[in-house]
């Protein structure tokens, strides 16, 4: 283990210079960016292939919605256990694990013939991928000072769009030339990789080799103010702050999930774009949202330099996103490919922006030792919600064949959401435990 008293007693150039300060965390974070790319990219799979599926197998609206329901219900239960076990077994264990479950259902998916089998399929890839925020969210925690994390949160959050963007670049091809089962098994094995990278490369700071005293004491610079006592995971459903972040994912989560697995059937359907021709609109999509992503988790910045305070900053931040979001509503309506493609980058990128300070709200109001555990039920709302919108657009375009009232509930949650959160935690006050 690194020895904290040398660390606080280095000098030299290391010490004053914030250019030699070191780079590890920022390491770590692009290990979590990559995490989380092979995670959207193995979830939009079977999006990106829905039209192909309903050719093949008969996959209708109806069943496709129950497919995503599957995952959703597996995602929300299993994300519960992740925050949890993450917290117990700490994040290099906790990750890999997950990563393993979700590494063999994403292949596992080559195996189904039915949407049954396929709902089996996904209710396992939720379990896996449910533990993939929770220990994120916790590793930004343990490696980075308050003042850092909404951008670490951003730039590793962004994974999920380059995940969406990687995803219309290979499936389609693989599909094409090979088959839709390969195409499972190929984003299935970038998973597999990763576990090994993870294990090899990560430690906490204070046990990490070739991290410099410098960093080791900027990282920990609020340590001792943030770290808290631990608290039973039942115990923080009393806490109004918990309450605040998971209606704030309940509401919101759905969106994405609605704009990740229905966007390739809105353009297949409203502008006859077949499984060739998907992919731009959706790279451009996804592209514009990993800016949003980054942006969002910068965007407290200037907020800050015209004399809001931290928590202020963060608060406008998700204003100015939940405001971006609302144009989306004329999108069932749309007769332009572009013009959709403009409102739908411009929607994405707000709810990455917004994703990635909401999720950085969990470690404003909690200590570190609660943090992965918050998240855990907060996505687990998500997830709920996510279930609810996942049953219940199969039926309404079964019924209406219409997008219409999709995109005008997508437009109006996150104000909403926003007002919620500032009824029950005005201010982010943080959440006062006993020692």
């Amino acid at each position: 283990m690194r020895d904290a008293g040398n660390a606080g007693v280095m000098s030299g150039p290391e010490e004053t210079g914030t250019f030699r300060l070191g780079r590890v965390r920022w390491t770590i974070c692009a290990m979590l960016f990559a995490a989380t790319s092979i995670n959207y990219m193995d979830r939009q799979v079977i999006a990106i292939l829905k039209p192909t599926l309903q050719h093949t197998i008969g996959l209708t609206e109806v069943h496709y919605g129950y497919v995503v329901f599957a995952f959703q219900l597996a995602y929300a239960v299993g994300v519960l256990a992740a925050g949890w076990l993450i917290d117990k077994l700490g994040t290099r264990i906790g990750y890999c694990l997950f990563m393993g479950i979700w590494s063999l259902s994403a292949m596992g998916h080559a195996l189904a013939n039915s949407a049954f089998e396929f709902g089996i399929a996904r209710f396992c890839l939720g379990l896996g991928e449910s533990g993939n925020f929770p220990a994120a969210i916790k590793t930004v925690a343990e490696w980075f000072p308050q003042r850092e994390r909404s951008l670490a949160t951003g730039i590793f959050n962004s994974g999920a769009n380059v995940g969406a963007v990687l995803a219309p670049l290979i499936v389609p091809w693989v599909a094409l030339h090979y088959s839709w089962r390969a195409a499972f098994l190929v984003t299935g094995f970038f998973s597999m990789c990763w576990i090994f990278w993870w294990y090899r490369n990560y430690r906490k700071p204070a046990d990490h080799p070739t991290l410099t005293g410098a960093e080791l004491r900027h990282i920990y610079e609020e340590a001792a103010a943030q770290m808290g006592p631990k608290v039973p995971w039942v115990r923080l459903l009393g806490y109004r702050q918990t309450w605040a972040f998971a209606i704030g994912k309940f509401l919101t989560d759905p969106i994405w999930w609605f704009f990740l697995f229905w966007l390739p059937s809105y353009f297949s359907s409203r502008f006859h774009l077949n499984l060739a021709h998907l992919g731009l609109p959706l790279i451009i999509i996804y592209t514009m949202s990993s800016v949003g992503s980054i942006g969002g988790g910068w965007l407290p910045m200037p907020f800050r330099k015209l004399g809001l305070s931290p928590v202020r900053a963060r608060l406008a931040a998700m204003f100015l996103c939940a405001c971006a979001v609302v144009p989306i509503f004329t999108a069932g309506r749309l007769h332009s490919e572009w013009v959709a493609i403009g409102l739908l980058s411009l929607a994405t990128a707000a709810h990455q922006g917004w994703s990635a300070n909401l999720f950085t709200t969990a470690s404003d109001m909690f200590p570190k030792s609660a943090v992965g555990s918050v998240v855990g039920i907060g996505t687990s709302g998500g997830s709920v919600g996510g279930m609810l919108l996942a049953a219940s657009a199969g039926w309404i375009l079964q019924i209406t064949h219409s997008y219409v009232s999709l995109f005008i509930l997508a437009s109006s949650v996150y104000l909403l959401a926003l007002l919620i959160i500032l009824a029950l935690a005005p201010g982010l006050r943080k959440a006062e435990f006993a020692a």
